[in-house]
């Protein structure tokens, strides 16, 4: 009876904007960090604009998780809804530590792989810009959901990759012991980067859980 009762009922359609609103801090994040890998004064032109980013993101998912307490029907399961913007808003965290590292030890210039990683994360974040409106018609979705979920995992998995061959780059390049703060600062750089492309694996993830759960 209970479950007749909540399918007649109107379920709560904000949700969805505000994810998209989170989507779009993301974006704005993830590119505004690929520019601060062009190195030189792209620098700290663009770090402030990955930290007021990431200050939007947390307001959404602040305004998210207050919302699925008070809610009485939301589109999807509440764990559902608390699990894909926190790993949704974990991307831009992390995005954040990596722009927070670069600017702590002062790096200028980025190895090839370093750019390639944060295109990674751009192209990451498009497609989950292009999944969140997807949640809306969920049932007839869920073979274009599960492509985009597939395609970011791919990007997961070249990005590991990446970082492999940009470490093995960076120790060869460092081997002679000139400057042996550069292996450790390179290091950082590539850690935090995988880092951010895995978050973002995890809410390739939590999409796909929730398509599983619909259809």
């Amino acid at each position: 009876m209970l479950g007749w009762f909540q399918a007649l009922m109107p379920k709560e359609q904000r949700f969805f904007d505000l994810f998209a609103q989170h989507s779009k801090a993301v974006l704005a994040g993830a590119e505004a960090l690929r520019c601060m890998l062009d190195g030189g004064d792209a620098v700290p032109r663009h770090f402030q604009t990955v930290m007021d980013r990431e200050h939007d993101a947390d307001d959404v998912t602040r305004e998210v998780l207050i919302a699925v307490r008070r809610t009485f029907i939301t589109p999807f399961d509440r764990g559902a809804i608390r699990n894909l913007i926190t790993s949704m808003d974990n991307a831009i965290d992390q995005m954040q530590k990596t722009a927070k590292a670069i600017m702590l030890f002062d790096v200028r210039t980025f190895e090839p792989q370093m750019k390639e990683m944060a295109d990674a994360v751009v192209k990451a974040a498009l497609l989950v810009q292009e999944a969140i409106p997807l949640l809306r018609s969920i049932t007839s979705e869920a073979g274009h959901l599960s492509d985009l979920t597939a395609q970011i995992s791919a990007i997961e998995g070249r990005a590991d990759e990446l970082h492999d061959l940009g470490l093995r780059e960076l120790f060869k390049s460092c081997s002679s012991g000139s400057n042996p703060m550069a292996f450790f600062i390179g290091n950082e750089i590539y850690d935090h980067l995988e880092k951010v492309v895995d978050r973002f694996d995890d809410v390739a993830n939590e999409l796909h859980g929730i398509v599983i759960e619909h259809v």
